[in-house]
């Protein structure tokens, strides 16, 4: 994902998973927001935010090559034509690899699942 008005479309009108070192948003094709737009047949696309609050170029580089790694494998759970926005928290940069795996993981396991009653 490049483009600032995808970024701004899954922020605002996706749901949204917080763990301690990343934030997810989520927005399906199926929702609302995105009717009509064509965005179904095209795969899903993924973009990352790291904030200078993580580190220096050098920590917020390797904290997004660390974020697109993991993303990888986990594409396929990703339903056609899906934005996804993955933020680093602060505490992304000094993460362990595991931790970061762990929390990414947590976030895409609660975005995927079927909203509950009264929650979006």
């Amino acid at each position: 994902m490049r483009r600032r008005d995808d970024f701004t479309l899954a922020v605002r009108r996706g749901r949204r998973a917080g763990r301690p070192t990343v934030v997810a948003h989520l927005l399906q094709p199926a929702e609302p927001a995105d009717q009509g737009t064509g965005r179904s047949a095209a795969p899903p696309l993924v973009g990352f935010i790291v904030a200078r609050t993580v580190g220096n170029a050098v920590v917020r580089n390797t904290t997004r090559r660390r974020l697109r790694h993991l993303m990888r494998p986990q594409l396929d759970r990703l339903p056609a034509g899906s934005l996804l926005v993955v933020r680093a928290n602060p505490s992304a940069g000094t993460a362990r690899p595991d931790e970061l795996a762990a929390d990414l993981e947590s976030a895409l396991d609660r975005l995927l699942r079927p909203a509950s009653k009264g929650r979006r």
